[in-house]
């Protein structure tokens, strides 16, 4: 899924020009036009980065960042067209990742929201030939995609975090309950047939995702076949 934006900016024909820039460099951006408003978005939605305008109708930017780092590490970047040094570092102790003055050209604005992104993602987890990363909801073996569904997902972000570690059906079942139905031990053991023929080689005598008789399941590296 495209990284999604949220941008706040009052001036609508401005922030339609942002938009179409951001998309065409491939982000899914959502815009609002007042502080309020892109608190509301931001709950709703949940934008891996914010853009904000210092000044802006209903709540002015510094207060929207203030609110957010009470709900969020979201990466914030300020948009001001103040330049003193008392008004960009007021924005930084309230709490914004950067900030950049207008004028601003269109490239910088982007180069900022790559920096911030790389900064904020966490490295993936890794173990074996599979990597995980939980923020973006991806998961790779042996670097091919791998598309799961949410239960399937929960139950590979218990299996990474403590590989070899024997989960009993009851385990899992607390990682997935919430998605869907609540879980049952069938429904458990279907996720993991499902998830044998996602990632094994031969899902009729799994290397990687094991049972262990009588105890449950667990996720291995047995090395080269």
């Amino acid at each position: 899924m495209p990284t999604h934006l949220l941008v706040a900016e009052d001036d609508r024909n401005h922030a339609e020009i942002l938009r179409r820039y951001l998309e065409s460099a491939g982000y899914r951006t959502t815009i609002t036009h007042d502080g309020r408003a892109a608190l509301e978005q931001f709950r709703r939605r949940r934008p891996d980065l914010v853009v904000l305008d210092v000044m802006m109708p209903e709540l002015d930017g510094l207060t929207v960042c203030s609110v957010l780092r009470r709900e969020s590490d979201v990466p914030v970047l300020m948009l001001t067209a103040r330049t003193s040094e008392d008004d960009l570092l007021t924005g930084l102790d309230r709490g914004a990742d950067d900030y950049l003055t207008k004028p601003y050209r269109p490239r910088e604005l982007l180069a900022r929201i790559h920096a911030l992104l790389r900064r904020a993602a966490p490295a993936p987890d890794r173990f074996g030939p599979f990597a995980i990363d939980v923020a973006r909801r991806a998961f790779t073996v042996h670097g091919r995609a791998v598309d799961c569904t949410p239960g399937e997902f929960a139950i590979l972000t218990a299996l990474m975090r403590q590989p070899e570690r024997v989960f009993t059906r009851a385990n899992l079942m607390e990682h997935t309950n919430g998605y869907g139905r609540d879980s049952t031990e069938r429904t458990i053991d279907t996720h993991i047939s499902n998830l044998r023929r996602k990632i094994e080689p031969n899902p009729r005598r799994p290397r990687y995702l094991v049972t262990v008789y009588s105890a449950g399941y667990k996720l291995i590296d047995p090395g080269p076949p």
